[in-house]
Parts: C-alpha cells; structure tokens; sequence
C-alpha cells in the first residue's frame, strides 16, 4: 500500500466537525474576543477620562485599591455605562467572560435534547444547575 492510500484511509476514519460542534465553538470564540475587546475599550476609556492613572501612582492605586469606584451591582453597571465610564465597559467584559462557557452548557443541552441522548441532557442540566446555584450562592455571601 503506498503512502497516498494510506493517508485517505486515515482520513476516511476521522469524523466530520458537526453543526453542533461548530456552533459553540463559534459560541466561545465570539465570547471570548468580544470580551476582550470590550475589556480594552474600557480600559482605554479609563486612561482617557483620567490620564493622571498614567502618571501618578496614588491615582492608580485609588483605582486599583479594594473598595475602589468599580461597579458593584448589575444597577452600578448599567449607570456607569449610560455615564460612559470605562470601569462598567471593564465589567460588561468580565460578565460576558463568565457567561461565555455557561451559554456552551446551555447550547450542549439543547444540542443533546435534539439529539435524544437522556443521559447527557441530565448530566449537562445538572452542570448548568451547580453552575446558577454557585451564583446564587456567591450574590448571597
């Protein structure tokens, strides 16, 4: 057998990416630039509302120090985004950092309920429920 017959036979053995697959990872390549790129926007809104962060350490460390003026809540986040502050844009971007692998489990659900596999179904909804309830948890404490 020559070397050409046995690459298409190996080839021939490898599975076609699926839709399903595709689709997340589209899913968290999205996610995950969008993200990034929001964290940079909002971080180049920082640096340009207040250059001082640039130049005095006591102005960074404010900002960098706990307690610092950096949103809290989801409300803290929509108003300092309807203030243009980049601190919100910063933590719009983390949201969507964290949110992108749990909408992978969501998308894995309904790809699996599709499919009719019961059991992946139950193991990705339980996935999904620890995931809301260490959320939950977490607002709590």
């Amino acid at each position: 057998m020559s070397s050409p017959e046995k690459e298409t036979k190996s080839e021939s053995n490898i599975e076609p990416i699926g839709g399903v697959e595709l689709l997340i990872s589209w899913l968290l390549r999205v996610g995950v630039v969008t993200s990034l790129s929001l964290i940079v926007v909002g971080l180049l809104l920082m640096f340009i509302h207040h250059p001082s962060y640039l130049f005095s350490v006591m102005d960074l460390q404010r900002l960098t120090s706990p307690g610092a003026a950096f949103p809290h809540t989801l409300r803290e986040v929509v108003n300092g985004l309807l203030a243009g502050r980049g601190q919100a844009v910063v933590a719009v971007g983390l949201l969507m950092l964290i949110v992108t692998p749990i909408m992978r489990v969501a998308v894995s659900i309904i790809a699996f309920a599709l499919q009719r596999d019961r059991a992946f179904v139950l193991i990705t909804s339980g996935v999904l429920t620890i995931l809301i309830i260490s959320f939950v948890l977490g607002k709590i404490a």
